[in-house]
C-alpha cells in the first residue's frame, strides 16, 4: 500500500499490516484513501504505490505517479481554420498582387491566378486570413490527431449505416422471394412418397417460421427473442441463431447499497465478497454476495476435490489437479467409492458384534428430534439465515505435529535471536527431546562457561611480572658470584689489540697460528670493551 513516510515499526505493527493489506487484496475491509478521497487500488505493488522519500509525503497518495509537472506554455489550441480578421475596399502597399490581401504575397498565394490581379483592377480584394502561432511540446509537434474535429466523423457513419440499411432491406426481399417462390413450388408437386411427404411438412413448418422471423423487425423484438448475428467461430465465422440472455433491467451489485460502509466492491475482480443488503428479505433479494456461491453449490465439491488432490501427492502418489484433472477427478470418485464400501463395511460389523439398537428399542423423542443448544434459524423456504458458522479453510501444511519425543513445535521458545523448541529449550531443529535433564544440563554449562570467562578476564587484568635476568656479554647468564680478575682484563684487553692490528694488515699475520678454543670472561669482557658500535651516536669521537 500507498505509505507516506518510512518509519520504524514494530513487529506486531508489520504484521497488522500485512494482514490488512491481505484484507483489501481479498476484499474483505475497504481500500485505503489518498488525499483526495480516491480509492487506492490495493493490488498495485508498493514499488509504485510508495512515494520517494523526498516528496515528503504525509499522506498516501498516488500524485508521484501522475504528471504533476506540466509545461505551462503547452496549449492543445489549433489553427482557427478558414477564420478571416479584415475585409479591405482598396488595394493596399504590401499586399498580395494577385487577390489583395496582407498576409501573403503573390508567390504563396492560393487563390486562382487572374488576369489582372487586383493590384491593377483594385477589385474584389480578398480578406486578410487569421494567422497564429503556437508553442507546442515534444509531443504535440507529432500529434498527428491534434486539431482533429470528431464531429466530421459522423458523415462517415451516417453513410456506412445507410449502406447497411440499404444492404439489410434488400436481403430481407431476396428471403422474401426465395420463400414464396420454394412454398409455391412445392404445393405444385402431387405425387410424393410418405417420408418425402413427412420431410416436406417439416420443412414447411421451418419455412413458415423463416419467413414470419423476416417479416418481424429486429428493433420489436424481446431480450430472449432469436436474432441473426454473425457468430465468430474457428473456421472463419458463420451466420448462426443466437439468444441475447443478458436482462438489461438487471442492477449491477455495487449499486445494491450506495453506502459507503457497506460491503466493499474491487472493481478489478469485479467482486463483492459480502452481502451488500444484509437486513433485506432473503425471499426477495436475488443477490447475496460471492461467498454465497463459494460456500454452496459445487464450488464446495471442487474444494474437496482440490484437498483430496493435495493430500493423495503428499503420500506419495502421481496426481495433480492442474496438470491432470480428469484423473485427479476419476481418482476421488474412486476414493469416494471405496470409502462408503469401508464405512458401510464397518458398519455391518459393529452391528453384528454389538447389535442393533435402533431396531430393537424405539428411540426417545429428545434424540430422535436432535435438539441443541445451537440456535438456528431457517426462513419458509428452508433456507438458514442465522446460525450458520463459516467453516474454517483446511491447509495442506500439518498443524501440531510433535517429532523426535518433543511436546511442542518448533519455534515456541525464543532466546538471544535463536528459535527452539519450549519443552527442553534447544536451539538445533530435528533435534532430540532431552525434557528437563537437558534443560538442567544446558544451565550447568552456562554457568560453568560464565565461571571460565570470568577466570579468563580476572587473568587477563594481573599479567605476569616476568623477572629481569642479568645476562653476560656473550649472552649467558652471569653468576652471582662471578668477579673479573683485573690483570687478566688488562692482558685480555693487549691481545684484542694484537688481534685487531694483525686484522688490518695481513702481512704482519704469522704462518703458523695457534688458536685457542677456551675463552674466559676476561676475554669476552675485552671483546666487549674494544667492540666497535656502528650505531652508536659517539662513534666518531673514539678514533
Amino acid at each position: 500500500m500507498a505509505t507516506a513516510s518510512v518509519s520504524f515499526k514494530s513487529r506486531e505493527d508489520h504484521r497488522k499490516q500485512l494482514e490488512l493489506e491481505e484484507a483489501r487484496k481479498a476484499g474483505l475491509a475497504p481500500a485505503e484513501l489518498d488525499e483526495d478521497g480516491k480509492e487506492i487500488n490495493p493490488h498495485i505493488p508498493q514499488y509504485m504505490s510508495s512515494a520517494p522519500w523526498y516528496l515528503n509525503a504525509e499522506r498516501p497518495s498516488l500524485k508521484h505517479q501522475r504528471k504533476w509537472k506540466s509545461d505551462p506554455n503547452y496549449t492543445k489550441a489549433w489553427y482557427d481554420r478558414g477564420a478571416k480578421i479584415f475585409q479591405a475596399d482598396k488595394f493596399r502597399k504590401g499586399a498580395c498582387e494577385n487577390c489583395g490581401a496582407m498576409t501573403h504575397d503573390k508567390k504563396s498565394c492560393m487563390d486562382r491566378p487572374r488576369k489582372l490581379g487586383a493590384k491593377w483592377t483594385n477589385m474584389h480584394i480578398a480578406p486578410d486570413e487569421k494567422v497564429e502561432t503556437f508553442e507546442l511540446d515534444y509531443d504535440g509537434k507529432r500529434d498527428r490527431w491534434n486539431g482533429y474535429d470528431p464531429s466530421t466523423y459522423g458523415l462517415v457513419i451516417e453513410r456506412y449505416e445507410a449502406r447497411d440499411e440499404a444492404r439489410r432491406k434488400y436481403l430481407k426481399e431476396q428471403q422474401l422471394k426465395k420463400l414464396e417462390e420454394k412454398n409455391s413450388s412445392q404445393k405444385s408437386q402431387d405425387q410424393v412418397s410418405d417420408e418425402d411427404e413427412e420431410e416436406e411438412e417439416e420443412e414447411d413448418d421451418d419455412d413458415d417460421l423463416r419467413v414470419d422471423e423476416a417479416k418481424v423487425d429486429e428493433s420489436k423484438q424481446m431480450d430472449f427473442a432469436k436474432v441473426e448475428k454473425r457468430v465468430r467461430t474457428t473456421g472463419g465465422g458463420s451466420t448462426g441463431t443466437v439468444r441475447n440472455l443478458r436482462i438489461r433491467e438487471d442492477t449491477a451489485k455495487y449499486l445494491l447499497n450506495l453506502d459507503v460502509n457497506s460491503s466493499h466492491y474491487d472493481p478489478k475482480t469485479r467482486s463483492m465478497r459480502e452481502d451488500p443488503v444484509p437486513d433485506s428479505d432473503p425471499n426477495e433479494k436475488f443477490y447475496g454476495g460471492d461467498n454465497q456461491y463459494r460456500v454452496s453449490g459445487q464450488a464446495l465439491d471442487f474444494k474437496q476435490l482440490n484437498i483430496h488432490a493435495w493430500e493423495a501427492f503428499e503420500k506419495g502418489q502421481d496426481i495433480h489437479m492442474q496438470a491432470a484433472p480428469s484423473q485427479a477427478e476419476l481418482l476421488f470418485k474412486n476414493y469416494k467409492v471405496i470409502k462408503e464400501k469401508v464405512k458401510s463395511k464397518m458398519k455391518d460389523t459393529i452391528m453384528e458384534k454389538y447389535g442393533n439398537a435402533a431396531s430393537e428399542e424405539e428411540i426417545p423423542r429428545e434424540l430422535l428430534l436432535g435438539q441443541t443448544e445451537r440456535e438456528i434459524e431457517y426462513d419458509r423456504a428452508g433456507r438458514i439465515i442465522k446460525g450458520q458458522e463459516t467453516a474454517l479453510p483446511k491447509s495442506k501444511y500439518e498443524e501440531d505435529v510433535f517429532i523426535n519425543n518433543h511436546n511442542t513445535v518448533w519455534g515456541s521458545w525464543w532466546k538471544d535471536h535463536q528459535w527452539g523448541y519450549k519443552c527442553c529449550k534447544q536451539m538445533i531443529r530435528n533435534s532430540y527431546c532431552t525434557g528437563s535433564a537437558g534443560i538442567e544440563a544446558a544451565e550447568a554449562a552456562a554457568d560453568l562457561m560464565k565461571v571460565n570467562m570470568a577466570r579468563k578476564e580476572a587473568s587477563e587484568e594481573e599479567p605476569e611480572q616476568n623477572e629481569e635476568k642479568n645476562l653476560a656479554t656473550w649472552g649467558t647468564e652471569v653468576p652471582e658470584d662471578l668477579v673479573l680478575d683485573q690483570k687478566r682484563l688488562a692482558e685480555a684487553l693487549k691481545k684484542e689489540d694484537e688481534r685487531k692490528k694483525e686484522e688490518r694488515d695481513e702481512r704482519k699475520r704469522k704462518y703458523n697460528v695457534k688458536w685457542n678454543d677456551e675463552v674466559t670472561a676476561e676475554d669476552m669482557e675485552a671483546y666487549r670493551m674494544k667492540k666497535v658500535h656502528h650505531d652508536d651516536p659517539m662513534n666518531d669521537f673514539l678514533h
